[in-house]
């Protein structure tokens, strides 16, 4: 019972009243129970097959279904015949931990080259928030792992009397963390969310003895777990599988730090390259591109080949023990683009772009970004003037083949969402296997107008369990809430669309029964979007939860999906209930 107070005299009272089961949730109990009362576990098999696309249940499967249900909802014991009424049919059906929408283990071929996969990444990843004042810790690295994130930046600067080293956000305010701390927090928690290998890119400030320092850090911390190439240039990346619970180092090759150069346009600090290219896209040619992409690429910690379109590093063998941690090479941009985008073949490396350089090169090269990803490594990272630690749309990077997206996980919104939406794929592991057109993609085929491959229809029952997770005034001081739901997809711009229901009123369970059908180019990057929202009349509408889920990995049928909040969290009870069909 919710008590609303009118006119600070009056008061309200709503009964929260549990929704009925949906007329399709009906429907299927009585064709499937046979029109009887109660479900059996070889029904409910039948009905896992038939409706729910799982041709791979067995009727065990289905009797510990019922076992769990029966126990939670009547502690029934485990000797007595087992089966289901509606209502437990129905609680089954809207239970996100026994009828979740997509699969939480891994199942894609962990056995190509890790240039294969999207690896989910982090940029700044010291930082507690803002890329300006916040202070920077252990934490937050902490944070993203947990949540699966593989690639952590550090940015490595010496500490004040100039004998160790500092991880911070270098000419900004932000606090120092001691490098050491950093890596002890990455080797204990490194591999709690996942196997797979986690990689630690570098911006390195550093003398050559503070170098050498380093690199002892880094042996003694990870011992063993650390990946130490067998050659200084490797042919081809290891594949995940053969590198879990490995930790690999990306930088370029150690050079000498040059103080004097702070004031040089080469050694900005960062992303602070991002205005180079002045205008909008639409307005900049593509030899004004070439021109400009050696700035927006030459970030400290951004790296490229050493190739003819790079500079040679400085006196290289000054921090030996520094220069055989990196399994990810890396350099500087000298040259045009498209020069530094040629494949080598007896090489791999990493390039970085600003997520302006990555929008401005897929004009005149997104064939040869594609083609350069399929073997080295493509990262993009937020521009400078990002300072509240914002993210940018992912999308372009993906269609690409760009492996590391770095993001900001400090802040939260919709492009974080996105990114965290792609990433509950594959159980979550951090690593998400490319889609095959993008391993083989012909030269001609990029810019040529797609064919509809599927058509997604999502259809939106209900939703439940706000009145756990939030008082009872949050959305409205006055009355129960008034929810509608925005669903709709994130993916290549002929697929993006949004739609939204229906406003229920006044009700903490709503129910709206509506379907919608999407059609799309590029399943295997589409994103489905889900948004709640309470409508408000006088002010900009509530936010009362949200998710992204890959919809190559939607399991069909009639699913319970949870909700998060604004920074990702998953809600304790609020889910919806939905169905999914590729038709």
């Amino acid at each position: 019972m919710g008590t609303y107070r009118m006119c600070g005299c009056f008061t309200r009272k709503f009964k929260i009243i549990e929704a009925a089961p949906p007329l399709d949730v009906i429907a299927a109990f009585e064709k499937y129970a046979e029109g009887g009362p109660q479900m059996t576990a070889e029904q409910l098999h039948r009905f896992l097959v038939d409706v729910q696309g799982q041709g791979g249940a067995k009727v065990s499967d289905a009797e510990e279904i019922l076992l769990q249900v029966l126990q939670k909802r009547h502690h029934m014991a485990k000797f007595r015949k087992h089966a289901l009424t509606l209502d437990d049919f129905h609680h089954y059906l809207f239970s996100a931990d026994l009828n979740p929408p997509i699969d939480n283990k891994v199942h894609h071929d962990m056995t190509a080259p890790l240039s294969h996969y999207f690896i989910y990444t982090g940029h700044n990843s010291y930082l507690t928030g803002n890329q300006l004042s916040s202070d920077c810790s252990d934490v937050p690295i902490i944070k993203a792992l947990k949540r699966g994130v593989r690639v952590v930046e550090l940015d490595l600067w010496p500490n004040s009397t100039k004998d160790d080293v500092d991880v911070l956000h270098g000419r900004t305010l932000t606090a120092p963390v001691e490098l050491i701390k950093c890596l002890k927090s990455i080797k204990e928690h490194a591999f709690g969310a996942s196997e797979y290998p986690v990689v630690i890119t570098l911006e390195d400030h550093l003398t050559p003895k503070l170098q050498a320092k380093v690199a002892q850090m880094v042996t003694q911390t990870f011992g063993k777990m650390l990946f130490r190439p067998e050659s200084e240039c490797l042919k081809e990346f290891p594949a995940p599988e053969d590198l879990k619970y490995k930790i690999l180092i990306s930088t370029k090759p150690p050079k000498e730090y040059l103080e004097a150069q702070t004031n040089k346009d080469k050694e900005k600090e960062k992303d602070s390259d991002d205005d180079v290219w002045g205008k909008e896209p639409t307005e900049l040619t593509a030899e004004q591109e070439d021109e400009k992409t050696d700035s927006d690429a030459s970030d400290n910690n951004q790296d490229d080949e050493d190739s003819d379109a790079f500079e040679p590093e400085v006196d290289s063998s000054r921090s030996p023990g520094y220069k055989s941690l990196i399994a990810i090479p890396g350099g500087k941009i000298t040259g045009r683009l498209k020069e530094a985008l040629k494949v080598e073949p007896d090489k791999v490396r990493r390039l970085s772009l600003s997520e302006q350089a990555l929008e401005k090169a897929t004009v005149s090269y997104g064939t040869d970004l594609v083609r350069f990803t399929q073997k080295n490594f493509l990262r993009i990272y937020p521009k400078g003037t990002r300072f509240n630690s914002s993210n940018y749309k992912p999308q372009i990077g993906w269609m690409h083949g760009a492996q590391m997206i770095a993001f900001n996980m400090q802040g939260y919104g919709r492009s974080l969402w996105l990114m965290q939406g792609m990433f509950r794929a594959n159980g979550g592991c951090g690593y998400v296997k490319k889609p095959d057109f993008l391993m083989n993609m012909d030269a001609n085929s990029e810019r040529a107008k797609l064919p509809v491959k599927k058509r997604l229809r999502v259809k939106v029952y209900m939703g439940d369990g706000w009145h756990f997770d939030f008082k009872h005034t949050h959305f409205d001081t006055y009355s129960p809430p008034d929810f509608y739901t925005k669903v709709g997809i994130a993916g290549v711009p002929d697929d993006e669309i949004m739609e939204k229901t229906k406003i229920k009123e006044d009700n903490w369970t709503a129910v709206w029964d509506e379907e919608f059908t999407f059609t799309l180019t590029v399943p295997e990057l589409a994103l489905l979007r889900v948004e709640v929202h309470e409508y408000d009349m006088s002010e900009k509408d509530d936010f009362a939860g949200q998710t992204c889920l890959p919809v190559s990995e939607l399991k069909q049928g009639i699913r319970a999906v949870p909700l998060f909040d604004r920074k990702g969290e998953k809600l304790n009870s609020t889910r919806l209930l939905m169905r999914f069909d590729f038709v």
